[in-house]
């Protein structure tokens, strides 16, 4: 696993900031979905059935983050399962990815229905017995969520039709399609719905490409200047940038940070800046068991220059 990979599932895996992911792209920003109703689920699916030469044979796939939330609204209450897959870069075949996720989770709840009505013994008709499956039996619904943590502009497919080549118009209403739940950064056009720091690294991963507008927003967001430090090691791994981390602090202002780090530059050249800023963040991941192909290619050095950081 990518340190990037490490750091994305770690970062969204923390309740307060899965649900204002989630209440952001389900409910425009409305607070819906609270982290006390959040209940990790196993990431890992595993879907069995009958191979062509009728052997059983088992597909697995693990998710990056699975979660059951239990939701309250309208004056009703709701259980769906909600997944996070997390995107560094451009993945050009996701609807299939998420869509194979999203099957394994219906087949695994049908299967542990049918386990259950076999032990119970309580099925009423023989089609009910063969399916293990009865007509009150219920699905819970699942949602996929893909969150794009690259800083150019996706310009992947959206929808499983993105993905096709030329089809007979006829064709269309009897081939079912899959759209797929994106979050881009570079998309965003209000921020404000967003109650935890994610806000901060979105935001700065839709003006990365753009020093000057960088600046701009640290500058006029009053938020930048107390943001936690995990969410600076996020942003300093998916945006590129280099702003220092003291270990001893919790809480970081990152518009002084930002400015420090620009004076430095000036003093020190513009490569001997990037130069310590990278060993920093090369020491940092070495110390969370990254291996050195991966530190060396978030820090953007190969691996024989990380190796005598490390060493030395």
């Amino acid at each position: 696993m990518s340190a990037k990979d490490s750091m994305a599932k770690e970062y969204f895996a923390d309740n307060a900031r899965f649900a204002d992911l989630c209440n952001n792209i389900l409910y425009g920003g409305r607070e819906v979905i609270l982290p006390e109703n959040l209940k990790e689920r196993d990431t890992t699916e595993v879907l069995t059935a009958l191979g062509l030469d009728k052997k059983t044979i088992a597909v697995q796939k693990l998710r990056d983050i699975f979660k059951n939330a239990s939701i309250k609204y309208t004056g009703k209450s709701y259980v769906v399962l909600i997944g996070v897959e997390n995107q560094s870069d451009i993945h050009y075949a996701i609807p299939v990815k998420n869509m194979f996720y999203d099957v394994m989770a219906y087949g695994n709840q049908v299967k542990e229905t049918a386990k259950k009505h076999r032990k119970e013994k309580d099925t009423a008709t023989s089609d009910e017995f063969l399916l293990g499956f009865t007509k009150e039996d219920k699905l819970i619904p699942v949602i996929t969520i893909t969150v794009y943590l690259g800083t150019k502009e996706w310009d992947g497919p959206r929808r499983l039709s993105d993905m096709f080549g030329d089809v007979d118009e006829e064709l269309l209403p009897f081939i079912p399609d899959y759209r797929i739940n994106l979050l881009a950064p570079r998309e965003i056009t209000d921020f404000t719905g967003f109650r935890t720091s994610i806000r901060q690294l979105f935001e700065v991963l839709q003006n990365a490409y753009d020093k000057e507008k960088m600046q701009e927003v640290l500058q006029n967001d009053e938020k930048f200047s107390n943001v936690d430090r995990e969410t600076v090691e996020a942003i300093n791994l998916f945006a590129g940038t280099n702003i220092d981390i003291d270990e001893k602090e919790e809480v970081i202002d990152m518009c002084k940070a930002w400015e420090e780090q620009k004076n430095e530059g000036r003093e020190e050249g513009r490569e001997e800046g990037r130069i310590r800023q990278a060993k920093i963040t090369a020491l940092k991941l070495q110390k969370k068991g990254h291996s050195i192909e991966d530190i060396a290619e978030c820090v953007d050095f190969d691996e024989e220059t990380v190796k005598k950081w490390l060493v030395s």
